[in-house]
C-alpha cells in the first residue's frame, strides 16, 4: 500500500499562504515558518505530519500529496480546515 510523509503549514487566508510560499522560495526555512504561523498543532514540530496512507487525510490533501513530488512545496491547497502549504518529504508507492 502506498504511504507518504509530509509537512504542512495551515493558514486561514489564501493570501497569507501565498506570502509564506514566496518566503520559502526566497530561502526561509519551512519548519521555522510552520512553527511561527501554522494554526495546526503540528506546527510545533515544523509542520511534520508523520507517515500516512491514502484515505487518512482529507481528499484535497491526499490528492496533492500522492500526486506531488518529494521536496516541492505545493499550495495553497484549500480544505475544510483552511489553506495549506505542503511538502512531501517521503513517498512510497
Amino acid at each position: 500500500m502506498p504511504s507518504a510523509s509530509a509537512r504542512h503549514i495551515l493558514i486561514a487566508s489564501e493570501q497569507e499562504c501565498n506570502d509564506l510560499k514566496q518566503r520559502i522560495a526566497d530561502g526561509e526555512d519551512f519548519a521555522a515558518l510552520a512553527a511561527a504561523h501554522s494554526s495546526c498543532p503540528s506546527g510545533k514540530q515544523g509542520g511534520a505530519l508523520g507517515k500516512f496512507s491514502p484515505g487518512q487525510m482529507v481528499p484535497e490533501f491526499d490528492q496533492a500529496v500522492f500526486g506531488g513530488e518529494v521536496g516541492v512545496v505545493q499550495g495553497p491547497v484549500k480544505t475544510q480546515f483552511g489553506y495549506h502549504l505542503l511538502e512531501v518529504t517521503e513517498l512510497n508507492e
